[in-house]
């Protein structure tokens, strides 16, 4: 035991006084979460509507005036031919064009609904859905104002839990906050072995009357204890800055996050036992945290929409797991009974990578 709290202490003593490992741990995370927390939106705001009014009626003037009054368009009248709205397109000067023709506004029966023309630029197919909706809404609007009937059979009245705004940044900054902590942990444990060789300090630990598990626990327990400091850093940040909701327990979310922790860890170690660079090492733990993390974990696709057999690589992503957590907890306030298998999964995944680090670990330098 005091062997394991001696490595402990030495490799805790050489991050305080790294000062490219410590603006690694604090600075880094904070500049990426600000960073990907506004970058990663998928709300559409400000469409270019072009308006071709060929009523020119006090009728068409309030159906534009309902497009107007939404912050969701941008809309502005385009006195040309329907032929033309093709350019419009390739030019990008709108992304949508809503036609009003002729007889718009003139008296008609009662039980009859004056047709307009939307055109949408599906270039993008899932802005467009989302485009096509609004207008529909804003048409919707303009049909009960003036008393006409609205097409649907029953009241249909939506329920949104959990996140009513619909905002995008309340379901993506929880999931950056699980990319941020895999990428940093496991890069800062990836070095861990392979700094000890280069500098020519290994020598001294394997002649040292230690074992290999002493050897690996000692360089996880410093990096645990900064890694928790970094992700209350950066979850504190995140509700700070992007206003996330948080509906759970504290306690529940600071112990799967230390298992969270230990895992990313636990990866770097396995990493850092086989490079013989601290370069390859870091390459090798941005390669296995950064591309998996943002395109197999959940965080961005859906992982219901992937191929099938990459459904089932999604099973060996830490991430995927702790998305599951950090989302649960922050925005549904779920209980551990409700996440006990991805916290399983999670801790399986760091005894086995734990285990392997010990076995690959060699106490000769020729190995």
């Amino acid at each position: 035991m005091n062997r394991l709290l001696a490595i402990a202490r030495k490799e805790f003593l050489h991050i305080v006084y790294d000062f490219r490992t410590l603006f690694i741990l604090f600075m880094m995370p904070v500049v990426q979460l600000v960073m990907f927390g506004y970058a990663l939106n998928l709300e559409i705001q400000k469409v270019d509507l072009a308006v071709m009014d060929h009523a020119h009626s006090p009728a068409s003037q309030d159906m534009v005036d309902g497009f107007r009054g939404s912050t969701f368009f941008r809309v502005f009248f385009y006195r040309g031919i329907e032929s033309e709205i093709e350019h419009l397109f390739q030019s990008r000067q709108a992304r949508a064009v809503l036609v009003i023709p002729r007889e718009f506004g003139q008296k008609s029966p009662p039980d009859t609904v004056p047709d307009v023309q939307v055109i949408v630029d599906a270039s993008d197919p899932n802005a467009a859905q989302v485009i096509r909706n609004y207008c529909t809404q804003v048409i919707q609007q303009y049909n009960g104002r003036q008393g006409r009937p609205l097409p649907f059979l029953f009241d249909f009245r939506p329920a949104i839990l959990f996140n009513p705004d619909l905002k995008s940044t309340f379901f993506f900054v929880p999931g950056v906050i699980a990319m941020i902590l895999i990428m940093i942990s496991a890069l800062l444990t990836s070095i861990a072995i392979t700094r000890e060789k280069e500098t020519g300090t290994m020598e001294q630990i394997l002649v040292s009357p230690v074992r290999s598990y002493e050897i690996i626990l000692g360089k996880v327990l410093p990096y645990i204890f900064l890694a928790f400091l970094d992700a209350a850093m950066i979850v504190g940040v995140g509700l700070y800055l992007f206003d996330v909701p948080f509906r759970g327990s504290w306690l529940l979310l600071v112990g799967l996050t230390l298992l969270y922790i230990t895992t990313a860890l636990s990866l770097g170690l396995m990493i850092s036992t086989r490079a013989k660079t601290q370069q390859v090492a870091m390459m090798a733990a941005l390669f296995a945290t950064l591309m998996p993390t943002i395109m197999l974990s959940g965080l961005i696709f859906p992982i219901s929409s992937m191929p099938v057999p990459l459904q089932y690589v999604t099973q060996l992503i830490p991430a995927r797991y702790y998305l599951l957590i950090v989302r649960g907890v922050m925005l549904k306030g779920s209980s551990f009974a409700q996440l006990v298998v991805p916290a399983m999964s999670l801790a399986i995944m760091s005894l086995v990578l734990l285990l392997v680090s010990i076995r690959r670990f060699r106490t000769t330098l020729e190995g």
